[in-house]
């Protein structure tokens, strides 16, 4: 039997991973001394509420090596015999090699680690995906090159409605000429590398959500897989009236963005991702 394995930067809903088995590792979070593990002591509604009353950006830190051997042992436990893993990009963060360095840990079961090169809702439909053909029997192989393939496929935009958290966290990346006098604008970023690009600007919350609709119109009706995550953002039932017209609803996953991705993308963060069609 073949378990999957991801991180909390996925963003999945808990509805999703039960249904499918998927063991979800969780980051930390810090606000100054307090600490805080992802989904566990900290919902997604407690961070935000947080974030707004906190006067310093929190911080975020990987998993350690312990807790994805604690996952690895509760589906060996279950029967599984291999493993596969899929994390949030290894550009961003260093929860892939706690999941590499467990790997070697655990006994009794054999683990392959993938790095998704993608975040939030790419991350989810790659591991969505994987769990969905592991719980049909496919080989740890098949997941493997289905997910690569798909990784390879997936694109992910998001529009901040401020770059403070960005630029605070560090993980302002190939966006860095964005700083300076432009704090005010509304930043779009490409995230499709697993990295944090530019992606253009806005100067209107309302212009930025038209910059989203119009990569999914770009997107085309046979795009897979189309999310739609945010980070609390008031307006978000707005958004998805302006894409009602443009898209079946009914094959949409609309989800929230939790603290590990909304330390940085700030509140109010809105987010697409979806997988091209397969040539």
């Amino acid at each position: 039997m073949l378990g999957i394995v991801t991180d909390s930067a996925a963003d999945l809903d808990s509805s999703d991973t039960e249904r499918l088995g998927i063991e979800v590792v969780p980051l930390s979070i810090r606000f100054g001394d307090r600490e805080f593990v992802d989904g566990v002591d900290l919902s997604i509604d407690q961070f935000y509420a947080e974030l707004a009353s906190s006067d310093e950006l929190p911080e975020t830190a990987a998993p350690a090596p312990g807790a994805f051997v604690a996952a690895y042992e509760r589906l060996r436990e279950k029967g599984c015999d291999e493993i596969v893993t899929i994390n949030l990009s290894s550009a961003l963060s260093a929860t892939m090699q706690s999941a590499i360095t467990a790997a070697d840990l655990v006994e009794g079961v054999k683990v392959h680690v993938m790095d998704s090169k993608s975040i939030t809702g790419g991350l989810g439909n790659i591991v969505l995906n994987a769990a969905a053909s592991a719980a049909e029997g496919a080989s740890a192989a098949d997941v493997l090159a289905a997910a690569e393939e798909q990784s390879a496929r997936t694109h992910v935009f998001g529009a901040l409605d401020t770059l403070e958290n960005l630029k605070k966290g560090g993980r302002i990346g190939g966006a860095q000429a964005m700083l300076g006098t432009m704090l005010s604008i509304k930043p779009l970023l490409d995230l499709s590398s697993g990295e944090v690009e530019e992606a253009g600007r806005q100067r209107t919350r309302k212009k930025s959500m038209a910059w989203l609709l119009e990569k999914i119109v770009e997107a085309g009706p046979d795009a897979e897989n189309l999310a739609i995550l945010h980070g609390n953002a008031p307006d978000i039932d707005d958004f998805l009236k302006m894409v009602e017209p443009k898209v079946d609803m009914s094959n949409i996953r609309v989800g929230k963005i939790g603290p590990v991705i909304g330390t940085h993308g700030g509140p109010r963060v809105l987010g697409i991702a979806y997988q091209r069609p397969a040539k």
